[in-house]
């Protein structure tokens, strides 16, 4: 579909215009001064703070009257006063009681007539002096709100997209839980923008893939853009539990009794067969992407290993694929909010990006690179897109070496085979250890020192023709980068942060609402290799079917493993490593058999994104005989193919 230019043409409020025409009419000196930007205007103090049960249509308790959701609200009290009409920054969230939002885990506080008092995270306490509402959404079975937990599906979404059509004019509210009381949002425009961070970010997706009117803007932080690439990968599952396990964790006292109903149908629905069912269809919002209105600033850890990389690759190339205007920040990190990681930085960048999207401000950030990339610890660089123009996948054979265990990474196809068991005992980082030591666990393949640089961005795919010897087995592919550097200790409790005692502050405060909390730094360690990317499968799911089946032994059987988007710099007299196992411990669980694997090299290549394509590699890797070999014979500098460009890449 044609390339929607809203960022350069879309000035729907008056502050736009206005300030263009307020620039004309002062003197150049005065012009020059003019905010580019909302400032810290209203009072924080005196914010009306309230609360509406918004009906989302449903009723999933199935007490025969449709569910109303808690929306909690904090709103400058002036615009108001003066007939003008405010957007809204939304986060919809499972844990505002049960659990807790941010490194400090906040939950909403309330006083005596149930309205808010304080609102967790800081975006009330910066934003709403500056002219935001601030909404949090209790999802449905969560705290306050009606209804049943149903972990990413029609529940959860229509939840928050109620809200939004409210907002808009489209839905009703009321003042109490079961009252008759119509509440208004006539004090807003309806814009709205959504943020959060892990499910939160996650309800930002599904309602974007909603295409729902007024939402101008989300924020996913961490966020899962398909609950199927949560609990398995490739068919391999993940956490030994499913979605019932996590809706009984987030939900209020009073679901539990009323949602059984639910809770059978999360357990019937997601079978730990890693089979694709119709509740996992339901809860992909990669396949919903054309229906994406709202703009996206995506943030993950790429070293988060709870919702892993693998939900930015897909969720960013079908965005692209819609024309969706989209921005990026990819740390070092695990599972971290960026306001723990780039604090001062990440304030800016998120009042800035509000402030276009939703007040209209032209205060250039639409023309800002578009990825912002933590290369080590608090030392970042950025990529005018993403991945980066002359980006193209290049294809590594794995072969031989001179023993058993230890081979090649190049150019050149192998010959021969590589035999592996499966170890549920042993990890990535156990593999990537001993990757120079043949054990019977793996069969890794090393280049030889590079000669320069070597950048990967983007998605990686590793296809295997192997044989089983039993009727189940599971497959893990990863690249290393072998040699020693100072990362994040994403392995760490706090996974890459230390919290610290002093605290800042951002935005206004209350008795009740503190915009100040507890600093972090870089958490980090010492390594002599970095896991840069890594991709599982059960070999029982290699149809492309949605659904598995038993192998047989003896038989050889071909699958491609999807590996993790990251973007990551290989140095100057690094290696980059390829490793095949079976079982990563900790990120799947094992098969029911314990198989030997024989991999046949002649049929397995990794195809992985570089800077520059093979040329980037044969270069990289000239220093070495096989490389020198390598370069001769596929050409350095002769371009790729298109068909091994980066899906989604901006040409």
């Amino acid at each position: 579909m044609p390339k929607r230019t809203r960022f350069t043409t879309w000035r729907p409020l008056a502050t736009a215009a206005t300030a263009a025409l307020t620039a004309a009419l002062l003197t150049p000196a005065a012009a020059e001064a003019a905010p580019r930007g909302s400032l810290p205007v209203h009072s924080y103090a005196d914010a009306v703070r309230e609360a509406v049960w918004v009906d989302t249509g449903l009723d999933e308790d199935r007490d025969g009257r449709t569910d109303r959701v808690a929306v909690d609200i904090v709103r400058p009290r002036e615009p108001a006063q003066r007939g003008r009409k405010v957007p809204v920054i939304m986060d919809a969230s499972p844990y505002y009681s049960c659990c807790g939002r941010g490194n400090e885990s906040q939950r909403k506080t309330y006083d005596a007539d149930g309205d808010i008092v304080g609102m967790p995270l800081f975006y009330d306490n910066y934003f709403v002096p500056r002219g935001y509402a601030v909404v949090g959404v209790d999802l449905a079975g969560t705290n306050r709100s009606d209804g049943c937990v149903d972990v990413g599906g029609r529940s959860d979404i229509q939840s928050a997209k109620a809200v939004v059509d409210w907002l808009n004019g489209r839905g009703r509210a009321y003042t109490t839980r079961t009252g008759t009381e119509r509440a208004r949002a006539d004090w807003t425009n309806g814009r709205t923008g959504m943020i959060g961070k892990s499910w939160d970010g996650t309800i930002a997706n599904g309602v974007a893939a909603t295409g729902v009117e007024g939402l101008e803007t989300i924020v996913p932080i961490a966020a899962i853009s398909s609950w199927y690439d949560y609990y398995f990968t490739q068919g391999a599952p993940l956490y030994d539990s499913g979605p019932d396990w996590l809706s009984n964790y987030v939900e209020s006292p009073g679901a539990r009794s009323r949602c059984a109903a639910v809770q059978r149908e999360l357990v019937d629905g997601a079978p730990r067969t890693g089979d694709r069912t119709p509740l996992w269809t339901e809860r992909d919002y990669v396949r919903a992407a054309k229906k994406v209105r709202a703009s996206v600033f995506l943030v993950h850890g790429m070293q988060d290993l709870n919702v892993r990389m693998q939900h930015v690759g897909p969720w960013w190339d079908a965005l692209a694929k819609n024309g969706v205007e989209r921005k990026i920040w990819l740390s070092q990190t695990g599972h971290v909010d960026p306001f723990d990681f780039r604090r001062a930085e990440w304030v800016d960048t998120l009042h800035r990006w509000f402030d276009h999207e939703l007040l209209g401000y032209d205060n250039g950030i639409d023309r800002e690179p578009v990825a912002d990339i933590e290369r080590r610890p608090d030392q970042w660089v950025t990529s005018a897109t993403w991945p980066p123009r002359g980006t193209h996948t290049a294809a590594l054979r794995p072969a031989r070496g001179t023993e058993p265990g230890v081979g090649t990474l190049g150019l050149r196809r192998g010959k021969g085979t590589e035999t592996f068991t499966d170890d549920p005992r042993l990890g990535e980082t156990d593999w990537a250890a001993r990757v120079h030591t043949p054990t019977p666990d793996k069969a890794g393949f090393v280049t030889g020192p590079l000669t320069r640089d070597l950048r990967l961005s983007g998605s990686s795919r590793v296809t295997v023709t192997v044989t089983p010897s039993t009727p189940t087995a599971h497959l893990s592919a990863v690249l290393v980068d072998l040699g020693p550097d100072t990362v994040r200790d994403y392995a760490d409790a706090g996974e890459g942060i230390t919290t610290l005692t002093e605290r800042t502050c951002w935005g206004a405060s209350t008795a009740g609402d503190s915009s100040c909390f507890k600093e972090t730094r870089a958490k980090t360690v010492d390594v002599d290799h970095t896991v840069v990317s890594r991709g599982w499968a059960d070999l029982g799911h290699r149809a492309d079917t949605g659904e598995g089946a038993p192998l047989t032994p003896g038989k050889r059987y071909t699958i491609t493993l999807d590996l993790a988007a990251t973007d990551h710099v290989v140095p100057e007299g690094h290696r980059l490593a390829l490793i095949v196992a079976g079982t990563d411990r900790d990120l799947i669980d094992p098969p029911a058999d314990t198989p030997t694997l024989t991999l046949d090299l002649a049929r397995t290549t990794a195809h992985v994104p570089f800077v520059g394509g093979t040329a980037a590699f044969a270069r990289a890797t000239a220093g070495t005989h096989a490389g020198a070999r390598d370069a001769v014979l596929h050409g350095v500098g002769r371009p790729d193919t298109p068909a091994h460009r980066i899906p989604g890449e901006a040409r």
